[in-house]
């Protein structure tokens, strides 16, 4: 079949009956970045990075999520280990499509998030501890269900995620307050003022 797209069309003619699958990191995985700014807030999700593995997921996600603020922690969780709720809209809560399950296996920890608005970032609310992500969704509900509206809800096995420990501490030494970097630092409306005023005369 032809596609419509002339850019489609370019592309090279194979034979997808002799197609090799594809060999082990052939594709970097991808990894989600939750940051704490301040001791005492939540962690909220910030995005993804792309790497090998957990600890260099980590490392990268450093590099690419702290550079203009200061933080003191952060943690990755590999994408494919999280399990997510149905995404809801208008008044429709996450939690109301969340049913009790029968516990199978032994029990984990699970760490909890929360999307409070669509378009922003989920954030951490606690942990609960079961036997699997449907039956922590299920445990959530009764334990981590407030009266503010819930539209998606992630669940991490606390064991598949990357926190920062305390030999890490060094990471955090290159991260000071870099108010150059901010548009507020340049005074631009200060030198706008004094500009405007010496004009008049």
């Amino acid at each position: 079949m032809k596609s419509l797209d002339p850019r489609v069309n370019r592309l090279p003619k194979t034979d997808s009956a002799n197609t090799a699958p594809k060999v082990p990191l052939d594709q970097f995985g991808t990894f989600e970045v939750f940051v704490q700014p301040k001791a005492g807030k939540p962690f909220q999700h910030e995005g993804i990075v792309h790497a090998p593995n957990l600890e260099m997921a980590y490392v990268l996600a450093k590099e690419a999520f702290t550079r203009r603020f200061t933080c003191v922690s952060i943690y990755v969780a590999e994408t494919r280990n999280i399990h997510i709720s149905v995404l809801t809209d208008g008044d429709d809560d996450a939690y109301n499509h969340v049913s009790e399950v029968t516990p199978e296996g032994e029990k984990t920890s699970f760490e909890i998030f929360h999307l409070f608005k669509r378009g922003k970032q989920h954030q951490h609310v606690g942990a609960v501890v079961a036997t699997n992500p449907n039956e922590a969704l299920w445990i959530a509900s009764q334990e981590l269900r407030t009266d503010k509206q819930v539209f998606n809800i992630w669940t991490i096995r606390t064991s598949d995620i990357r926190f920062t420990n305390q030999d890490d501490m060094d990471l955090w030494l290159t991260l000071p307050e870099k108010k150059f970097r901010d548009a507020a630092a340049y005074k631009g409306g200060d030198k706008l003022k004094t500009f405007l005023e010496a004009s008049k005369n």
